[in-house]
């Protein structure tokens, strides 16, 4: 069995480029409003970008006195996504951070997978969400993901409505029944500035190559 490909960074950095976490309120000032003492679900794959997004709405769900599930599929894709999952759990637990794992069982698809795999994902974290009454679920699309979705929308010969893009906030309906707001908090920061925001807070990440 291959094991998480684990990236490090070094502990001491000369850029700066992090995101601040007076930054990170901004951001989600623009996506509120928020319930008082609010319980967010975070989606966290291993990846720099959710766990930077996971690192940064920790700090600040705390100074509001409320608290944070991170929510980490399993989507049986490759041999090592349940080691990529437990990695993840325990880099959480390290940092007292609640999580749950949430398996994509049954047959995969043999064609369009990746889209397959990321609507699964959706519907799990979204049923999850509806199930425990949580209003908000946070994911890590960044800048890079924003200019992709363009690129690609463009290229297939997308409309107007089309290439506006992934939105800073937008309303999952999901077929158990009711609906989570979907915030992407993190879609005017570079990928670079969530890695070096990890490199900051001596974090390491998974590489997965199906990301790319």
């Amino acid at each position: 069995m291959n094991f998480p490909k684990i990236v490090r960074g070094p502990e001491s950095l000369q850029s700066g480029a992090w995101v601040r976490s007076y930054e990170f309120t901004k951001f989600m000032k623009n996506a509120g409003p928020f319930e008082t003492n609010p319980h967010l679900a975070i989606a966290v794959s291993g990846g720099a970008d959710s766990l930077a997004l996971c690192l940064l709405a920790l700090t600040w769900v705390r100074r509001r006195n409320g608290k944070i599930t991170a929510l980490i599929v399993d989507h049986g894709l490759r041999k090592e996504s349940s080691l990529e999952a437990k990695q993840v759990a325990i880099w959480l637990d390290e940092r007292n951070v609640h999580h749950k794992i949430l398996r994509w069982l049954g047959k995969k698809p043999s064609t369009g997978v990746q889209a397959a795999a990321r609507e699964a994902r959706m519907g799990l974290m979204g049923n999850w969400c509806v199930r425990h009454n949580i209003m908000h679920l946070l994911t890590g699309h960044n800048m890079d993901d924003q200019v992709g979705t363009f690129l690609i929308r463009l290229l297939a010969g997308s409309g107007s409505d089309g290439l506006a893009g992934m939105p800073l906030v937008n309303d999952l309906i999901l077929p158990i029944g009711g609906s989570v707001r979907q915030v992407r908090p993190l879609l005017s920061v570079q990928k670079g500035r969530l890695v070096e925001t990890l490199k900051h807070n001596s974090q390491p990440w998974i590489d997965d190559p199906s990301n790319r």
